[in-house]
């Protein structure tokens, strides 16, 4: 494993979340340090309210300076703004939106830059970061716009189940029309991709969810599962990708078949995320597969329930820092590989 930091920049989400909690809380075991410089983009003013909030006292927090390098353990931020922000721990406020917008496009912006390596996001509200400035469902369509990516995925990560879906936020009775062999085809290309290059598994084994009750039963129950996944499935195999399915849902997840696959592609959001979170709610991660950039993010959101109580878990979080990192290193140990091959020699 390479010994170099890796730099990871985090927006901080909504204000009045939990993003900033469990940002700091994942810091508080200093060994994280070791192997990443973590920068905050945030206002000091800010971040201090919630390291206050939350009693914690030890972390050491440095204005980052793009002039000089990062020594030390420490625990880096980016002054995003300087003015005073109320704080309502626990509403959907207009400036929660604002700032949570404020720090993703310092962030992002200082990733095209270069000056990080990756991005890691706390939660934001889907409602109230929309704006004249911001008009997209979530996290994953401003980065995939951002980076003019036109194929992206949403894939969920934790331990050895992959979760990735064929269709995004749209609403259930869209899921349908949308589908068809090639949408299914190109997302099961990017996942495949992604589970080479940035989980370095050779040959992934990918299962595909059927869209309909037993996937169809052969037509009884929709006709999409037969005229649509199957072949998708049967052309993905005739390009080298070992796809198979499609396998009824509910089955699928509830006698372990899940374990026998490297990724797994649902045809819609809560088909795929809901036995995800299930089976690992608390220390999933959300990763967006197909940008050349690399960005993680926890598996939950704002938590306004329980912001400013102190309650939140870190895990999540925490567990979005270390795939960051080790998926920055696998994609260039993977490039590596990949540009310098090893020349053959002649047989004698």
């Amino acid at each position: 494993m390479a010994s170099k930091r890796v730099i990871v920049g985090i927006s901080v989400g909504d204000i009045n979340g939990i993003g900033l909690e469990i940002i700091l809380k994942s810091f508080v075991d200093n060994r994280m340090l070791d192997f990443m410089i973590p920068i905050i983009y945030a206002s000091n003013k800010v971040i201090n309210y919630h390291k206050k909030s939350l009693k914690i006292g030890d972390l050491n927090l440095v204005k980052a300076d793009p002039n000089k390098e990062f020594k030390g353990k420490n625990i880096y931020y980016r002054e995003c703004w300087t003015e005073d922000v109320k704080i309502e721990l626990g509403k959907q406020t207009s400036d929660g939106g604002k700032y949570a917008i404020k720090s993703l496009k310092a962030a992002t912006n200082d990733l095209a830059d270069r000056k990080i390596d990756v991005l890691v996001t706390a939660p934001i509200n889907k409602e109230n970061v929309q704006s004249s400035e911001f008009n997209y469902p979530g996290h994953t369509e401003y980065l995939a716009d951002f980076a003019n990516a036109d194929k992206v995925l949403m894939l969920m990560i934790a331990d050895k189940l992959k979760v990735a879906v064929a269709t995004g936020h749209i609403p259930l009775k869209e899921v349908a029309k949308v589908l068809s062999k090639e949408l299914i085809l190109e997302k099961l290309d990017l996942l495949n991709q992604s589970l080479k290059k940035d989980f370095g598994i050779i040959k992934p084994r990918i299962a595909v969810l059927g869209l309909n009750p037993h996937a169809g039963d052969n037509g009884v129950i929709g006709e999409e599962d037969n005229d649509i996944v199957s072949p998708s499935v049967s052309n993905a195999r005739q390009k080298g990708i070992l796809a198979f399915g499609p396998y009824p849902a509910d089955g699928f997840f509830g006698n372990g078949s899940f374990s026998n696959f490297d990724g797994v592609l649902a045809m819609y959001h809560d088909q795929g995320l809901a036995p995800f979170k299930t089976l690992s709610f608390g220390s999933g991660v959300n990763y967006t597969a197909g940008l050349p950039i690399v960005r993680t993010s926890p598996d939950h959101g704002t938590a306004y329930d329980i912001a400013g109580k102190n309650g939140a878990s870190e895990v999540s979080f925490r567990s979005a820092l270390f795939q960051a990192v080790e998926i920055f290193r696998t994609r260039k140990q993977w490039k590596e590989m990949n540009s310098n091959p090893l020349p053959l020699r002649r047989a004698k």
